[in-house]
């Protein structure tokens, strides 16, 4: 969405290409720093900030660009573009507040004592318990608990999701690199 909306600057008049060309790349390099900084919340909160901010002076100034265009071609093509690239970044801010309930995870630590009750139950009538089977038991919950706790917190953690940040960071490399009218990936935001 990005990717797109950068190339279809394109359409703007000449005199206004350098200026959103440069806001566009201080953009992700804000947003990039936001999820980068992701530990620190009030670093990224500040970097979540200025990326609104420059997203708003992108708007604004594409608007103020497609009031003088006859042929409408920044409305109808320009703007569409930019207002999908805001709808990613709202959809990307929801799911990064967005946490598994509580309730699940009560539900599955009762899952867990509830079945270990019931294999403490069936081991108590053997007269040898098998040790190998206690610790594989205690391991296999474990490391289930602890996958649904790392995937509910994709930024930390074994398990990584950060494939949506390399995106970005191939993006804004690809951006610095080609000048005006040259094509470069349209990469998700």
């Amino acid at each position: 969405m990005l990717g797109t909306a950068y190339l279809r600057l394109d359409i703007l008049p000449s005199a206004e290409q350098p200026g959103m060309r440069q806001l566009f790349r201080q953009y992700l390099d804000a947003r990039l720093s936001a999820y980068q900084n992701l530990l620190r919340r009030d670093v990224a909160d500040q970097e979540f900030a200025r990326a609104t901010a420059m997203q708003q002076q992108i708007w604004s100034r594409a608007v103020t660009a497609g009031q003088n265009d006859s042929a409408h071609n920044i409305v109808r093509i320009v703007l569409p573009a930019l207002n999908d690239m805001m709808d990613v970044t709202t959809s990307r801010a929801i799911a990064l507040d967005t946490h598994l309930p509580a309730l699940i995870f009560l539900l599955l630590i009762c899952v867990a004592l509830l079945s270990a009750l019931l294999a403490g139950h069936v081991m108590a009538k053997r007269k040898h318990r098998s040790a190998l089977h206690m610790i594989l038991y205690a391991a296999i919950i474990s490391v289930t608990i602890y996958a649904v706790l790392d995937l509910d917190e994709p930024r930390s953690g074994l398990i990584r999701l950060d494939r949506a940040d390399q995106a970005l960071i191939e993006l804004r490399d690809s951006i610095r690199r080609v000048g005006v009218g040259s094509e470069i990936p349209a990469v998700g935001s």
